[in-house]
């Protein structure tokens, strides 16, 4: 399975997350197993829960056991693991195995994802209703969440006038946004990323209304000037790029010398703070 062409999501079940992958071409979920055990179940290691059970389900011969498939999705520490899954149907079948007064909910549940995925090739609406309910059940304001998604639409035509412009590597967008970013923050995404404390998390879902504002009149700046000016390779880009990020940075000058304080925060919107720990093995 070529995990690069999955797309991971994360989905809630009576607010427990629930790790997951979508597979187009199968059209169906692989879930994390402990994330769904810790949600059917009241233990407080969900990871020794699914240990036990899963050398149980070995000794026994169980298929199930044969069928769980390892991938990588992001853990509470920021980190890519490698995580014990199970599609829809070997969910339902490990159900079975949990005893849980929610079995029935999360059948429920699961019969109801599988549904909507599918809508959503037919009817792309119910993907962008989803994300703004994603972004509502984590706090988010409508006028946060209207900015994030204009903004979205803004990136994606900012990269398609770069790609006009002769720029088609991944590593030249990431130079590119970097300029940006560096003109007006005075930092590199990665740099900015280490500031608020955060590692694999998107950046702007962890912006302040103004930081992402700021952001986002960057990148128009970016793409009016480079539809004015046709630059061409990566150089010339990259001029425009850093004129777009200055349009940025006098925007942010100016607000700041009326509120009488910086405007780049360290605040973020994750529930979870990192914490330094002894290495172990990269597997969940």
């Amino acid at each position: 399975m070529n995990q690069e062409k999955l797309e991971t999501i994360s989905n809630l079940f009576e607010n427990n997350e629930i790790r997951s992958i979508w597979d187009s071409e199968k059209e169906d979920y692989y879930f994390s197993v402990v994330d769904v055990i810790s949600a059917l179940t009241n233990t407080n290691i969900p990871r020794n829960y699914w240990s036990d059970l899963k050398r149980k389900l070995k000794v026994e011969g169980s298929e199930l056991h044969e069928n769980i498939v390892q991938l990588k999705m992001k853990a509470q520490d920021g980190k890519m693991r490698v995580t014990d899954t199970l599609d829809t149907k070997g969910i339902l079948r490990l159900i079975e195995s949990v005893p849980s007064p929610k079995a029935e909910p999360f059948k429920l549940w699961l019969a109801s994802l599988g549904s909507e995925r599918i809508d959503e090739v037919f009817d792309p609406e119910i993907a962008i209703k989803r994300a703004i309910n994603y972004y509502r059940k984590r706090g988010y304001s409508d006028k946060w969440i209207e900015m994030r998604l204009k903004g979205i639409l803004n990136r994606n035509k900012l990269t398609d006038i770069w790609k006009e412009g002769g720029i088609t590597e991944n590593y030249e967008y990431r130079i590119l946004t970097n300029k940006i970013y560096k003109e007006w923050s005075d930092m590199k995404a990665s740099e900015y990323k280490t500031y608020k404390g955060i590692r694999k998390e998107s950046l702007r879902d962890n912006m302040s209304d103004i930081e992402l504002a700021l952001t986002d009149l960057g990148e128009v700046a970016t793409r009016e000037l480079a539809k004015e000016h046709k630059p061409y390779g990566l150089e010339q880009n990259r001029k425009v790029a850093k004129m777009g990020g200055h349009a940025a940075k006098v925007a942010r000058d100016d607000i700041e010398k009326n509120l009488g304080k910086s405007v780049v925060s360290k605040s973020k919107n994750i529930p979870y703070e990192y914490i330094e720990e002894l290495p172990v093995e990269n597997r969940e």
